[in-house]
């Protein structure tokens, strides 16, 4: 990786980097490609990976509601001859 790259991300990423903010990136993403150079080589040829399933889902359950013309004109602020007022929309 060098400058170039980081002027590249920089440009897909659309910020602006100084020098020196262009300098640190490489100098951390040059740490970070070592750490995963380190995590490739070790070995787990002999791990045998085991995965437990189980069910996340839950069952739907419904509960009655009591849903009328008249209790939902109750809770509204502002009706006219059977109708439900809103505020005008432009």
């Amino acid at each position: 990786m060098n400058i170039k790259d980081v002027e590249k991300l920089a440009e897909l990423a659309k910020i602006e980097l100084s020098e020196d903010e262009k300098k640190k990136i490489l100098s951390d993403m040059e740490g970070i490609l070592e750490y995963v150079k380190t995590i490739e080589n070790v070995d787990v040829g002999d791990i045998i990976p085991q995965y437990e399933l189980h069910n996340a889902w839950r069952e739907d359950k419904t509960e009655p509601r009591e849903f009328n013309k008249e209790l939902i004109a109750g809770q509204f602020p502002d009706s006219q001859d059977g109708f439900l007022k809103v505020k005008k929309i432009l």
